[in-house]
């Protein structure tokens, strides 16, 4: 079972989630790099009580990799279940980080879970798995990573309970940054206010905003001796950027805050 992890709420997403779980509904998260989504719903499993099997999206990602395949063993061939199909079984919360991510023909194999009929269909072995009372599917993306080739279809999307993520106001930024890595208040609102310049800059010569994961993580590293201005170089500026423009702008940012 999972065990309690800390997490803010932003507004009413705890509440949704709860109740699309009592509904056995799937769920669709969306929302920038870093701003807390796999942490919410590994909070949620705690909450709910429920194991979670989290499964990475990317490029190579098949349905096979989530429903299962015959392997060879010394006693000849024996099916193993995917992650998905585990979860299926057990009753868990199914994760499909950054679906997008997933091969196209992947999401087809979520279609059957995520509506009425909450089975799984597993062409190899002829089983058609009825979902566990307990199962719950949870995909997420990041839409600024959209584009034409890589997205949900309209047909996967309005089969979801949807929650839009962004991140998280200045007061409460710097109550997480605080709790997560045990900072002082001033450093840690040093630390947001920087992390909301930079954020300025994802138009200008950024792909992606500097998140409170990174902000996290430049927390921690001072809290452990490093430099203020060491740890938001190593922590924020080199993991965002390869431009040497953006650095200069950056590290002319990070004096400005801790000159």
């Amino acid at each position: 079972m999972t065990t309690d992890t800390y997490y803010l709420p932003q507004g009413n997403e705890v509440d949704i989630f709860q109740r699309a779980a009592k509904k056995r509904l799937p769920v669709l998260i969306k929302g920038p790099t870093g701003c807390g989504k796999t942490r919410f719903v590994h909070h949620m499993a705690g909450k709910l009580k429920r194991s979670i099997h989290t499964v990475a999206c990317h490029d190579d990602l098949t349905a096979t990799d989530l429903v299962g395949r015959h392997l060879i063993g010394a006693e000849g061939t024996y099916w193993q279940d995917g992650p998905l199909t585990r979860a299926v079984r057990e009753g868990a919360i199914c994760y499909l980080d950054e679906v997008v991510e997933a091969r196209k023909d992947t999401t087809v194999v979520l279609h059957p879970l995520s509506d009425y009929r909450r089975v799984l269909p597993i062409e190899r072995t002829g089983e058609l798995v009825e979902a566990h009372e307990n199962f719950m599917l949870v995909i997420s993306y990041n839409p600024g990573y959209q584009n034409i080739m890589k997205g949900l279809k309209p047909s996967t999307r309005q089969r979801f309970v949807g929650l839009n993520f962004s991140y998280p106001n200045a007061e409460q930024e710097t109550a997480i940054i605080q709790t997560e890595t045990g900072i002082t208040q001033s450093i840690a609102e040093q630390l947001v206010k920087l992390g909301h310049d930079l954020r300025r800059l994802k138009d200008h010569g950024l792909e992606e905003s500097a998140s409170t994961r990174l902000l996290i993580y430049t927390a921690m590293m001072i809290n452990d001796g490093l430099s203020e201005k060491e740890a938001c170089l190593s922590c924020l500026a080199e993991p965002l950027t390869d431009d040497v423009q953006t650095l200069t702008a950056i590290q002319r940012l990070v004096e400005a805050h801790f000159g």
